[in-house]
């Protein structure tokens, strides 16, 4: 059993508390800019773009976020509605569809590529996914079941938001594992996958694929069939997305390879003629 006693509260000052977990927000936030400024360049896009889709996911995340929380926490928050409007819960999935429908909206406003945008910021975006879970780690949020593995973790700082004294499984640390996993593949796969958009597709089913898969060590709340809400958008994301990516990249090979094959017909046919 590893022990955990890290204060999550930075500092304070009087009622505001600065947290680990915000910092980190913070952190995984600049990455995720800075890596699609990068990828922009590359693939001659504006940067200026990537900081008006950063603004407008910025906001749009944070608004579907904390409908999610507040739809899971219904009942809680139906006895408190004061507590409604807030920060004090948010939801990674609430995040990323969020950010996906205000990135919407602003390519839509522009004329611009969404598929261009999301492949672009894909990488990125499962880097600042696993810096986020450091904090996390640090918050005592979002933490795994009870367990004797030798590997499990137990918080002692009363600042947690983990129960005290008991072992669990360290769920945020498999979540930082996968999404860095998943960072290295994106990013040795984005100058391959074609057409444009596949990048992006991916994307979402890996991280989904990871997030379904280690809830069921988490600790949360049954939504449907036993299966937390979070599983269940997990569920529908892979259902939508690896169709879509797998038909998306048939139908570019067969026409790379139709384009091929007409292109070998016309020089047969010069050649004869010369």
């Amino acid at each position: 059993m590893i022990t955990i006693n890290i204060n999550p509260v930075v500092f304070s000052i009087g009622a505001l508390e600065v947290r680990w977990y915000g910092i980190m927000v913070v952190l995984a936030v600049v990455a995720v800019i800075a890596l699609a400024v990068l990828e922009a360049r590359r693939v001659g896009l504006s940067e200026e773009h990537i900081y008006s889709v950063a603004l407008w996911g910025i906001i749009g995340g944070i608004l579907v976020s904390r409908l999610l929380h507040v739809i899971d926490k219904w009942d809680y928050y139906m006895a408190n509605p004061r507590q409604i409007i807030g920060f004090a819960g948010l939801t990674v999935y609430g995040a990323v569809l969020g950010a996906l429908i205000a990135v919407l909206i602003y390519c839509w406003a522009k004329k611009l590529s969404f598929w261009q945008i999301g492949d672009v910021a894909a990488p990125g975006a499962i880097l600042g996914q696993a810096i986020g879970r450091i904090g996390c780690f640090i918050n005592g949020c979002c933490y795994g079941l009870p367990t004797s593995l030798p590997w499990s973790v137990a918080y002692t700082n009363p600042a947690t938001f983990c129960p005290l004294g008991e072992s669990f499984q360290p769920t945020q640390i498999y979540h930082m594992l996968w999404n860095l996993v998943g960072f290295g593949i994106l990013w040795s796969l984005r100058r391959k996958l074609k057409p444009q958009g596949s990048l992006f597709l991916f994307y979402l089913a890996l991280y989904a694929a990871g997030d379904l898969s280690i809830r069921f060590v988490r600790v949360g709340e049954p939504f449907l069939f036993g299966l937390q809400q979070a599983q269940l958008i997990g569920i529908a994301i892979l259902v939508i997305t690896v169709p879509w990516l797998v038909i998306r990249m048939w139908r570019y090979r067969t026409k790379q390879l139709a384009l091929a094959s007409e292109k070998k017909v016309s020089r047969s046919r010069r050649n004869r003629g010369a």
